[in-house]
């Protein structure tokens, strides 16, 4: 085979790490990011917090675009954070906690605003003098040692399993009894339903022993009876239409009497609740009327009062985590009537104030020994995180300036007045690629006058119009939603006639796409709407 030299171009995208780092950052949500700088300040010695804004010191923004002295970083390696990102990225300047309104820049809003979580020297601790009194914080009944903070009292709750148990406490039983209580309660879910069929536990603890396994049986059974006695009413049951049973004998105990009627309908109830739950999901009224043997009159009566009980007994007992929105953009309304504007502006909330540590900067700079090389890649790369944090909100800033331009009337007059919007109008609009602003809208947050909503909110498709012009899939749901709760109670719009409403309003509107909308809000169908 003859060798031979050829010349070929090629072209290829290579980002480097800070770009890498840009995207990354940008993509990241409010909580994500603070935990990531929280990470780069454990990480990055040359990386601190500081209170205030930082400003453009010797060390820190801009020397970020200067490349180092080849003694100081020697040669660039993979790691080198001193390449510069890409044309298409937007430098951010130090004042990114600017508003698009120039009346009110969101850094003064910030600078007037007191830090609440200090600097770390010195203990908070809650005093009356927070609230303008020079008394001091007043004592309660608990000695130094019993203490309790106030916010670890709020947070705590007593969990089903602890309720439960401390009403056993109550109960006269024998050595054995207590303990097949205490087992079952331990088996409950979060729901307080007892997942697991009693001769499983059984079979679980007594393994190949049949007369312990028979034993315990029994002790299972005792103790189911007295765990199903306990509050809440409907615990310890097997399944909902259990559930259902015992929350319906209680109260046929303490409302029925001597009213015949009021017991005839608790009856119902009960038998229905013995029937399968598709036929109560459906509310089949025929169908439960002849399986239980009783009137159509009764079986509404009966399932008026089967929706009043409580499917989840153990629900108010679970600690549920509570996910706070923090916004990351808010808009404030300015001026009235044909001169009202809108100015958006960061959250300073959730802005992270860093800067680069001028002492230890200085120290690298004056240093020029061994190891120097490392540090100043550290410290390039400190410069290069704060740059992509500000320019992260600056690219934020930007298209919620856009977003709200666009969809001024929805600020004006709700979701009824939203507008079609596609991201690809946004990035021709500010020169980025779609995927930029897809990443900018994800897990990002604007507070609105109707709300903190996410950005992907204000995008939408269009359905055509009969006057030939677009409206937004949002509106269209707004709409749908606007129906069905001004609807007769007693007889539910259809999709076909909420399809039919949404032409008379001159939006061409399928019946497949107003179930696919209704599905969407989580709006139940025509039959299942329909009033008991």
């Amino acid at each position: 085979m003859k060798q031979g030299l050829s010349l070929r171009v090629s072209q290829h995208l290579a980002l480097t790490p800070q770009l890498q780092q840009s995207i990354r950052l940008l993509q990241l949500s409010t909580l994500e990011l603070s935990q990531e700088v929280e990470q780069m300040l454990d990480e990055n010695p040359f990386l601190e917090r500081t209170a205030e804004e930082a400003a453009r010191e010797e060390f820190g923004l801009d020397a970020v675009d200067t490349p180092l002295p080849r003694d100081e970083a020697g040669e660039a390696g993979e790691g080198d954070f001193s390449s510069a990102p890409s044309a298409s990225a937007t430098t951010a300047s130090t004042d990114t906690a600017s508003t698009a309104d120039t009346d009110g820049p969101a850094a003064e809003i910030a600078e007037r605003e007191p830090d609440w979580e200090g600097d770390g020297t010195v203990d908070m601790a809650p005093d009356d003098s927070e609230w303008g009194s020079d008394a001091p914080a007043r004592q309660n009944n608990l000695g130094d040692d019993e203490r309790a903070d106030a916010t670890e009292l709020a947070r705590s709750q007593e969990s089903l399993q602890s309720f439960l148990h401390r009403q056993a406490l109550s109960l006269r039983l024998g050595e054995n009894d207590s303990a097949a209580l205490r087992f079952l309660i331990e088996s409950l879910n979060d729901d307080g339903y007892l997942e697991d069929s009693l001769p499983a536990l059984a079979s679980g603890l007594a393994g190949d022993d049949n007369d312990q396994f028979d034993d315990l049986v029994h002790h299972f059974q005792v103790a189911l009876g007295l765990l199903q006695s306990l509050e809440p009413v409907g615990v310890g049951a097997r399944d909902l239409g259990e559930c259902l049973c015992i929350q319906l004998r209680a109260l046929a105990a303490e409302d029925a009497g001597e009213d015949e009627e009021l017991a005839q309908v608790y009856k119902i109830a009960v038998a229905i609740c013995k029937q399968p739950m598709e036929l109560l999901a459906r509310r089949d009224f025929k169908r439960l009327a002849t399986l239980t043997r009783s009137s159509e009159e009764l079986v509404r009566s009966a399932l008026q009062v089967i929706a009043r009980l409580e499917p989840k007994p153990g629900r108010r007992f679970v600690d549920v985590e509570r996910n706070i929105v923090i916004p990351d953009v808010i808009v404030t309304k300015t001026g009235r009537g044909t001169n009202v504007k809108f100015r958006v502006m960061l959250n300073p909330e959730v802005m992270p104030r860093l800067r680069v540590h001028d002492i230890y900067a200085g120290a690298l700079k004056s240093h020029k020994g061994e190891g120097s090389q490392a540090l100043s890649q550290r410290l390039q790369e400190a410069r290069w995180f704060i740059k992509n944090i500000q320019q992260r909100f600056d690219t934020i800033l930007r298209v919620s300036n856009a977003i709200v331009e666009r969809q001024k009337s929805y600020f004006v007059h709700g979701e009824l007045a939203m507008r079609p919007l596609v991201l690809r109008e946004i990035a021709d609009e500010l020169g980025l690629h779609e995927s930029t602003i897809s990443r900018v809208t994800t897990a990002k947050y604007m507070a609105t006058p109707f709300g903190t909503v996410e950005l992907k909110y204000f995008f939408g498709s269009a359905l055509g119009t009969e006057t030939g012009g677009n409206a937004s899939s949002t509106a269209v749901r707004a709409l749908i939603k606007q129906f069905v709760s001004s609807e007769s109670i007693k007889k539910p719009l259809s999709d076909s006639q909420i399809s039919e409403m949404l032409k008379e309003q001159g939006i061409e509107c399928a019946r497949r796409t107003v179930a696919k909308y209704r599905e969407a809000l989580r709006i139940a169908p025509a039959n299942l709407r329909k009033a008991l």
